[in-house]
């Protein structure tokens, strides 16, 4: 198979990791027998100093012509502590969804049992929390008009019909692939958006009788996945709903560097790291790279390659087992492993398989 990408490391940690990725997609598909292409473009703080704009017209481009995007983080200090600041790193990452037309953020959040100690729930709680969040990523207050001045500041929380009833499918396909059980979070009990969503659910819900489908108002949903993260097979939401309780649900493996994710929609899937770009770490050789990697697996299955996917997450269990792991998961008295080494570690049992 023929596959191009477009590499978009961002700012931070963003290019470390994502240099560790980019060496496990080449050492998979050299294997595999693939052709991989990788065309670099910049985003972010850094697409900022150099040319103004976090998604200059020319990334956009380099997105839509390859098959898929592999991309980091965005982020900056000196955007985050300026409010004044007209434009901002972030502002890329939304334009990159809205162009493509990624509406549908999936995020797995699955435990490592060698790391389920480093929960911060209680391990007969996390052990073998499995399950999807599936959160809408174009509509909502995010992209709702907004208004600010001196005295008062909305942000609209709008949606269509044909926004929800497109995510509810992406969610009954991803539930008919799992353990058939879809939670669908809202709070209708006090927004007329979220009272849409459920009323087009419950329409929707009779067409897949194969799939159990119960309602849950975020905050009890909040609730329960602390309580009770083993209750969920695959929940879907809203984009502000979505947003917090996928960083919730992250922090139940005990690091959001394990974590990656995938935006599909209209164009060009995207495929990225939950965790964001860390600047502080940033040169330090640090930052754990397996969200990164994890992200190429879900790239491969994708588009149909399990194999690929596989191996992947086989050589990223077998790193954990063998303790190669960076410093803010590494067992007590365990040797030093950094992203490069950590990287390196994968690469080589891949080539070795």
């Amino acid at each position: 198979m023929k596959l191009k990408l477009a590499v978009l490391p961002g700012d931070g940690i963003g290019p470390e990791i994502m240099e560790q990725g980019v060496a496990v997609m080449e050492a998979v598909c050299e294997k595999f027998g693939h052709e991989l292409t990788c065309k670099y473009a910049i985003c972010g703080a850094d697409a900022i100093d150099k040319v103004g704009d976090p998604f200059p017209e020319e990334t956009f481009q380099a997105c839509m012509e390859a098959d898929a995007v592999l991309f980091a983080s965005v982020g900056d200090p000196k955007f985050d502590n300026d409010p004044t600041a007209k434009v901002r790193p972030e502002q890329g990452l939304l334009a990159m969804r809205k162009k493509l037309g990624l509406f549908a953020n999936i995020r797995p959040v699955e435990t490592f049992d060698c790391l389920v100690h480093k929960s911060p729930l209680k391990t007969e709680l996390v052990k073998g929390a499995d399950f999807i969040c599936i959160r809408e990523l174009t509509g909502g207050m995010y992209f709702g008009e907004k208004y600010q001045d001196d005295e008062k500041a909305y942000d609209t929380n709008y949606y269509t019909r044909h926004e929800i009833e497109r995510i509810l499918r992406v969610a009954y396909d991803y539930a008919r692939k799992r353990r058939r059980h879809l939670t669908v979070v809202d709070k209708a009990n006090v927004l007329a958006s979220s009272r849409l969503w459920r009323k087009v659910a419950q329409e929707i819900a009779p067409q897949y009788p194969d799939v159990a489908t119960d309602y849950m108002y975020v905050d009890n949903a909040a609730m329960r996945m602390i309580q009770e993260p083993r209750f969920f097979d695959v929940i879907v939401t809203e984009n502000t709903f979505g947003d917090i309780l996928t960083d919730e649900g992250s922090c139940i493996t005990g690091s959001m560097g394990l974590l990656p994710s995938a935006s599909t929609g209209d164009h060009t899937p995207v495929f990225e790291p939950i965790h964001g770009s860390w600047p502080q770490a940033k040169g330090l050789n640090i930052a754990n790279p397996l969200a990164q990697i994890l992200s190429c697996a879900m790239l491969f299955e994708y588009f149909d390659l399990k194999e690929e996917g596989k191996l992947i997450r086989e050589a990223v269990s077998a790193s954990l087992d063998a303790n190669v792991r960076t410093p803010e998961i590494q067992v007590e008295g365990g040797a030093k492993y950094g992203t490069k080494e950590v990287g390196a570690w994968i690469v080589d049992y891949i080539k070795k398989r």
